[in-house]
């Protein structure tokens, strides 16, 4: 899926960018992004809320404290980066003055690439937080990439991994609702290479999937293959679920919103296959089956 607004801007040159501020370089998108830029031999400075966190976690790679809440780390943060890897930590619910201020910031900085690590659909769905940031990013004046994946892999690995591990069994309400799981590292992939080409994708918005699509009495099948032990898929209704979540010590707003997500895929709101990671990286994307094998020690410890 690509779009253009109406007045686009201007293309970057066709070098690949000196150096990329990744925002959130902990998270389950920003860690995979660093490395992913560190293999295609792309600079990086890595933001997050620790820098010390950062470095311990990648020793040689320039590292830089970044609050989306506190503007005066964002001049520190920018300086001598002419790129940015920009993605809404959940907490962020107010991207005005937080997301947007950045942009801003990096509009008069030197910038000449981001890279926006939205979600799927958000250049229609006003309700949630990353269209504000994409409009936002139009009016800004810098060339763009939006990145629009449907749901990760990892969540398998992160928002499901409780239940697995205590409860041997996935809870959700998807009812018989299918998912083309993208793995993040796909994501962090297609980043590189919008940020090696950044004339090439300036303007262009991706909606990114996996390889095919599986509701989640398949995805139980693969676990239960994978670990040995049998898993099971317990569709839950979207009170119950609610309740789950909450159980779980979720605030009230992340409830709501995975609440909402989930109960989505009942309509097939994640199952389109979209080609567009095999057809910018040149290769077949992941399968969740790789994702679950390659991370399998995620479900044989305490969570």
């Amino acid at each position: 899926m690509t779009d253009r607004p109406p007045s686009p801007p201007e293309p970057s040159g066709p070098g690949a960018v000196s150096k990329v501020l990744v925002t959130g370089a902990l998270g389950n998108v920003g860690a995979p992004t660093v490395e992913a830029l560190l293999a295609a031999g792309i600079g990086v400075r890595a933001a997050d809320l620790s820098a010390d966190r950062a470095a311990a976690r990648f020793p040689g790679v320039d590292t830089v404290r970044l609050d989306f809440n506190d503007e005066s780390t964002f001049a520190a943060a920018l300086d001598g980066c002419d790129a940015l890897f920009l993605l809404r930590p959940p907490p962020i619910s107010r991207v005005g003055p937080t997301l947007n201020v950045l942009v801003d910031r990096a509009a008069r900085s030197g910038v000449r690439h981001v890279v926006f690590s939205s979600v799927a659909g958000a250049e229609r769905n006003r309700i949630v937080p990353h269209h504000r940031v994409e409009t936002h990013l139009r009016d800004s004046g810098l060339p763009w990439t939006m990145l629009r994946p449907g749901f990760f892999a990892q969540n398998l690995g992160d928002a499901y991994r409780a239940d697995v591990v205590e409860d041997r069994r996935l809870y959700v309400p998807a009812g018989s609702g299918r998912v083309a799981f993208i793995d993040v590292r796909d994501l962090a992939d297609v980043a590189a290479q919008v940020f090696s080409e950044p004339g090439r994708h300036a303007g262009h918005g991706y909606h990114l999937t996996g390889p095919a699509a599986v509701d989640f009495v398949q995805v139980a099948g693969l676990l239960t293959a994978e670990l040995g032990t049998p898993i099971r898929y317990e569709p839950a209704t979207i009170v119950g679920y609610a309740r789950h979540l909450k159980s779980r010590g979720l605030p009230t707003s992340a409830v709501l919103v995975q609440t909402v997500l989930h109960a989505g895929l009942r309509n097939g709101d994640a199952e389109e296959v979209d080609p567009t990671v095999e057809r910018l990286l040149g290769r077949p994307a992941r399968t969740l089956e790789r994702y679950i094998a390659d991370h399998v020690e995620l479900w044989s410890a305490p969570p």
